[in-house]
């Protein structure tokens, strides 16, 4: 009799147990960009990594059409994570384009708690046009796929043709039907981007077996004229795109996204967050290129993805206490720290 209530006991007390540390994890349905971007499988990596090494938390990868849409959908309670960019905050903060009128939908304030890489856009065309297309501005009135409405990536290439006065057609594509559509003359050119200066996303890398694409850079001329709107340029080698390019150098147009989360994940669970990326950086390259640039330097590159935004969104305090200690953090930015 005492050896079968002392069994139940157990039991009971176990299940207890179970109960309570099941109720301790918490939930982050993290939002990112749709299945086959770049965006998306960034994160389908830092979710299994973050899964196994943080198991208080529980993260949950959510597409959606773009990255904007997870930061509206944290902004309205939707999301307890997302794919924010220094574009998207830009626009958020002085509610223009895209976030026009969305600033009285606001329920909580994004925070930048985690910069990952840069996405760095170019414009390819068909390998048979590279001849016929000398410039970006070659390609007015032209029927382009820059990307879906939603995207950053499709917002820098809006703001890069405007500060060179182009004006072209806009078409939009089935992700998995770019190269084909590209092959039989539908659409004249794609939005062509690399994330972290090393790796391609997937509807691209599925495009390149369709059709036969080149990159197609900015003269020497447009180049001056983004550089002084305030665009960084940078050149990658063709190595990058695994691929023919049909030109030595890709001329490409970075900024900086990041996977963020708010104040529901406390200073030092956040600080954790970043130690444990850290720590896990070489597997985490290794399933995704995209997080080479972090690899090389993620105190420093924290520091360059803060700068970009520090006047946009506020900074969370986890970041700013992990950028403490490695050196990066400036002292001008403490009052731009999150409170509760």
């Amino acid at each position: 009799m005492f050896k079968r209530t002392f069994a139940c006991l157990v039991a009971c007390l176990v299940t207890a147990w179970s109960a309570a540390a099941w109720s301790q994890v918490k939930e982050i349905p993290w939002g990112t960009s749709a299945v086959g971007s770049a965006g998306h499988k960034a994160l389908v990596v830092l979710a299994e990594m973050l899964n196994r090494e943080m198991p208080k938390y529980r993260v949950t990868v959510q597409p959606t059409p773009g990255a904007i849409v997870t930061v509206k959908g944290y902004a309205t309670g939707q999301f307890e994570g997302h794919y924010g960019s220094d574009i998207a905050f830009y626009e958020m903060a002085n509610d223009i384009k895209r976030f026009k009128g969305f600033k009285t939908s606001i329920k909580r304030q994004p925070l930048q708690s985690f910069w990952v890489f840069t996405t760095d856009m170019g414009m390819a065309v068909h390998a048979r046009d590279k001849g016929k297309y000398k410039s970006w501005n070659d390609l007015a009135g032209k029927a382009l796929f820059t990307g879906m409405p939603p995207w950053d990536t499709r917002a820098q290439l809006e703001r890069a043709f405007e500060a060179l006065g182009l004006k072209y057609q806009y078409r939009q594509v089935d992700l998995s039907a770019a190269g084909s559509i590209l092959q039989s003359g539908g659409i004249d050119g794609f939005g062509l981007y690399s994330n972290g200066e090393a790796s391609v996303p997937p509807w691209i890398a599925e495009a390149s077996l369709a059709t036969d694409w080149a990159a197609l850079n900015p003269s020497a001329a447009e180049i001056a004229t983004l550089k002084k709107a305030g665009f960084a340029v940078i050149e990658l080698k063709p190595e990058v795109f695994k691929r023919d390019v049909h030109t030595d150098k890709v001329v490409l147009l970075p900024f900086y996204y990041g996977f963020h989360v708010g104040l529901e994940v406390p200073e030092d669970d956040m600080y954790q967050m970043l130690k444990v990326v850290e720590k896990n950086l070489p597997d985490l390259v290794k399933a995704d290129a995209s997080y080479a640039q972090i690899a090389k330097d993620m105190p420093g590159f924290q520091r360059l993805g803060v700068a970009s935004s520090v006047n946009l969104v506020p900074v969370h305090p986890g970041l700013a206490k992990y950028m403490r200690e490695k050196g990066v953090w400036d002292a001008k930015w403490d009052s731009r720290i999150a409170r509760k």
